[in-house]
């Protein structure tokens, strides 16, 4: 069901649980991660409606989303023994690798409504 995203789960002593995914992909998959977040959102806004908000301040469930764009340059290097120096040369940009970062915190009760809707271990 859930391609990108592979929660992983925690709890507090309030008995506060958290699922948070991280998805690291190639410019092609980011359209992709998208859907599967905004599939796993629209889920929980219809299931638990106007129930948004900090868990520790009554609300029923929450989420935090964040996202990264990482560029990698490739570098040619070589040691110069008799100069006890390294040389090194950068080369050309590679694509960039965009990260998002998704947790979804909530009581109990939406826990195992996620849990049961998206097969979540």
């Amino acid at each position: 069901m859930l391609n990108y995203l592979d929660f992983d789960y925690s709890e507090d002593a309030e008995g506060i649980g958290s699922f948070e995914a991280v998805a690291s992909t190639w410019p092609e998959q980011v359209s992709a991660v998208q859907r599967e977040i905004a599939s796993v959102l629209d889920w929980a806004c219809n299931t638990f409606p106007g129930q948004r908000g900090p868990v520790d301040e009554g609300g029923d469930w929450d989420f935090d989303l964040h996202g990264q764009q990482e560029f990698t340059v490739p570098e040619a290097m070589d040691y110069d023994e008799g100069r006890g120096r390294f040389t090194v040369q950068p080369g050309a940009p590679g694509k960039p690798r965009h990260t998002v970062t998704l947790t979804l915190s909530g009581t109990e009760e939406f826990c195992a409504a996620l849990r049961q809707r998206f097969a979540l271990e």
